[in-house]
């Protein structure tokens, strides 16, 4: 079971990866009406990017998503805990008494294989924790990444960028003029954006 940390650590780094591969949206028609060269000289040439491992970083969902990821993840591991105290003060019952004599040969027996069940139920419940907690946590990537995808693209209608790129290291994008970094805007209109919806709620 993940610890609490690297269960927020891992959701911003996963989705970060998974990013890797939002490199472009809008197109020339979403261009206002009036662009011309001036326009093309303002937006140079078409091109932006934002420094994707700081848009996520900074992104008041994906931060959003990651709190709610380590309250579960805390939740889940306090329960697999109780349970796993229980269990052990049963085996350390039944290993009393056996010792003891206090119980018959078959009495022990049928303690032994409730024991053996209890132990299969804890594993299994702990295995479906994990497996629930993976799920969550690609979920939520998703909805993150769709989030940003789907901004960008309103972003966009008003700056009439040709690309938009992520970049991230290692990446693809090896150099870039820092005067293409639109990373802080992003950052403020997808915050802007997000927690006006969540108030609404």
């Amino acid at each position: 079971m993940n610890k609490r940390s690297v269960a927020g650590n891992t959701l911003i780094i996963a989705v970060i990866i998974a990013a890797g591969a939002l490199l472009a949206t809008g197109c020339g028609k979403n261009k206002p009406a009036g662009t011309g060269e001036s326009a093309v000289s303002k937006n140079h040439g078409g091109i932006a990017y934002v420094e994707l491992d700081t848009v996520i970083a900074r992104f008041d969902m994906a931060k959003d998503k990651a709190t709610e990821l380590e309250t579960k993840t805390k939740n889940s591991e306090a329960e697999l805990a109780s349970k796993s105290q229980a269990f052990d003060r049963d085996v350390r019952d039944f290993q009393n008494k056996v010792q003891k004599g206090l119980v018959t040969r078959a009495t022990a027996a049928e303690m032994e294989q409730t024991l053996q069940q209890q132990q299969q139920t804890l594993l299994a419940r702990r295995d479906e924790m994990a497996y629930n907690l993976n799920e969550e946590s690609l979920v939520a990537q998703r909805q993150v990444l769709e989030y940003i995808n789907q901004y960008l693209s309103e972003f966009n209608a008003e700056r009439g960028y040709s690309f938009i790129l992520a970049k991230q290291f290692p990446g693809p994008v090896l150099y870039s003029d820092t005067t293409l970094d639109i990373t802080v805007d992003v950052v403020a209109g997808l915050n802007a954006k997000y927690n006006a919806e969540k108030a609404k709620k």
